[in-house]
């Protein structure tokens, strides 16, 4: 075993220049492809809700799509327990090797499940859980390879080394986005039928080769030196939670930079893909397109912002992102709907849309088995304008029947024949027209989105290995990390989504980012310390 540490040590306390290169290479690439894999269901949500979410209609079936991807994000924190813990007790390398070899393993599952129409209720319930245990191995991932960098990087440069593993994230998005796209040119019409799976399948190519390259990586210097020492913890879970000085820092990485961060980043590079093509009724692959050109634009500033952080520090950088966040998601959606399908802007402002029902008509109503119902006048109302993509507005009058206004126009009851007729005489468009989509200025404020993004998501992993010691870093980063992005931002298109259904407001969803950033702001300005000059190999 001594043999063994300090040829460990040898390999890794000095690495030269192009050693640093590899390793950062390496780590990044796996992580790329693991991203890739953990991102492909959020690219594909509208198939995957008719693929395996059949048995509802398109709306419910959608939330309900949303609802597991969520799933993968609400298992990430146990991820980040399980494997952090073996992570500070074993070592980085061989851990983020397990997990990436989980998450491949379960991406690959996904493009042979067969679907609802086939196997029926079982086949949401195996989506699910593949689901789940990618949330898992990715719980694992991010912490192990953001600590390995971390502990190669010298001293002045951690910000700019661990700017390449925060850009991992989006080129994952990037490559599920670039895959996908070629998948509908390869499968043509066939696309939903069948075309869906390449990219699922095309993980296990993905698998090997970050396998391989991951298998001639050496473990970290700090992790050896510590290990040299005795000094391994035997118990990193309690000592990182259990301790209120280390329990502290804890809750202050997760509401300050971790909470607010995950949702600008989810806002930026996922949600804003939802708002396109479901709210905006942009065609998918010109949504796509725009969104690929923007976050090739964008992402190079992941490293910028950490190289930043190096220089200035990363408090100033994480907070200014957060404040930007908070101030400008309501003007910048707001003209991504004018620029992206000026016709629904235009109508909307001269016909607008409003309901005017009784309230206790409108709540979910249940049979006796306790099954949700929506077959009331008002839940058919509100469902046809959603899946029209039509904003609207509600107004409760009690005792009321329901009313539907477009314009000068009133329809009574649920009358889809007249809704129709009132909605195309009053100019609204069934989708957007991508001869009027003013796609400079669409990629531009995609762009101004993902710059917020980069702020606060460039200097975070140095950030986050910077206020943990060697022997529990791992995971006390991980578990707040993974809560934040897991939970704050994960939920994001669920939850935003159903605020924009219950109210019919297609902007009412970014309340939910908006208070998240603005709380970590507020936390962030008076509980988080800078981190740029701590030794890092205190253990």
């Amino acid at each position: 075993m001594s043999d063994y540490i300090q040829e460990q040590g040898a390999a890794a306390s000095s690495p030269s220049r192009r050693e640093e290169r590899k390793i950062i290479f390496a780590s990044s690439l796996g992580t790329v492809f693991e991203w890739y894999d953990f991102f492909l269901y959020g690219a594909l949500a509208a198939v995957i809700s008719k693929q395996f979410f059949a048995g509802v209609n398109d709306t419910t079936a959608f939330i309900f799509a949303l609802m597991a991807f969520a799933a993968g994000f609400l298992v990430r924190p146990f991820g980040a327990l399980v494997f952090g813990r073996l992570g500070d007790m074993i070592g980085r390398k061989y851990t983020f090797l397990v997990t990436i070899v989980l998450m491949g393993l379960s991406t690959f599952a996904v493009g042979l499940l067969p679907t609802y129409a086939s196997i029926g209720i079982a086949a949401p319930i195996i989506l699910v859980v593949l689901r789940m245990l990618q949330g898992l191995a990715l719980g694992g991932e991010y912490g192990g390879a953001a600590t390995y960098v971390a502990e190669h990087a010298p001293p002045g440069k951690r910000g700019f080394h661990t700017g390449f593993i925060q850009s991992t994230a989006t080129l994952g998005l990037l490559l599920s986005l670039v895959v996908v796209l070629a998948s509908r040119y390869i499968s043509g019409d066939q696309f939903e039928t069948w075309g869906w799976r390449l990219p699922f399948l095309l993980s296990i190519v993905l698998l090997a080769i970050s396998t391989w390259i991951r298998m001639s990586m050496h473990e970290s210097p700090a992790f050896v030196k510590m290990k040299a020492q005795g000094k391994v913890s035997k118990s990193p879970i309690r000592e990182s939670f259990t301790s209120w000085p280390n329990l502290k820092v804890v809750l202050t990485a997760l509401f300050s930079i971790n909470a607010g961060q995950a949702v600008t980043f989810y806002t930026a590079q996922f949600y804003v893909l939802f708002f396109m093509t479901q709210m905006l009724k942009m065609d998918p692959a010109q949504a796509n397109t725009l969104l690929i050109i923007s976050v090739v634009i964008g992402a190079p500033f992941f490293v910028f912002f950490g190289w930043l952080s190096d220089r200035v520090g990363r408090k100033p950088i994480l907070m200014l992102g957060l404040l930007l966040a908070t101030v400008l998601y309501f003007p910048l959606f707001k003209a991504l709907s004018h620029y992206a399908n000026p016709q629904i802007d235009t109508a909307s402002r001269q016909a607008p849309i409003v309901v005017t029902a009784d309230p206790q008509g409108c709540t979910f109503q249940f049979d006796p088995v306790g099954k949700a119902r929506f077959d009331s006048p008002c839940d058919k109302v509100k469902t046809f304008l959603v899946k029209q993509g039509l904003p609207y507005s509600s107004v409760s009058v009690a005792g009321s029947e329901v009313i539907v206004s477009v314009g000068d126009k009133t329809i009574n009851g649920f009358d889809e024949a007249a809704m129709r007729s009132a909605i195309d005489s009053a100019g609204y468009p069934a989708k957007a027209d991508p001869a009027h989509v003013n796609q400079v200025m669409v990629v531009v404020l995609i762009v101004a989105m993902i710059l917020i993004a980069t702020m606060t998501y460039g200097p975070l992993a140095a950030v986050m290995v910077e206020l943990f010691p060697t022997r529990i870093r791992y995971t006390s980063m991980s578990l707040p990390y993974h809560i934040g992005n897991g939970w704050f931002g994960g939920f994001l298109p669920t939850v935003s989504f159903a605020l924009v259904v219950y109210t019919g407001d297609i902007f009412y969803g970014l309340w939910y980012p908006v208070l998240i950033t603005g709380v970590s702001l507020v936390v962030g300005i008076f509980c988080l310390k800078e981190t740029r000059d701590v030794d890092i190999d205190k253990v």
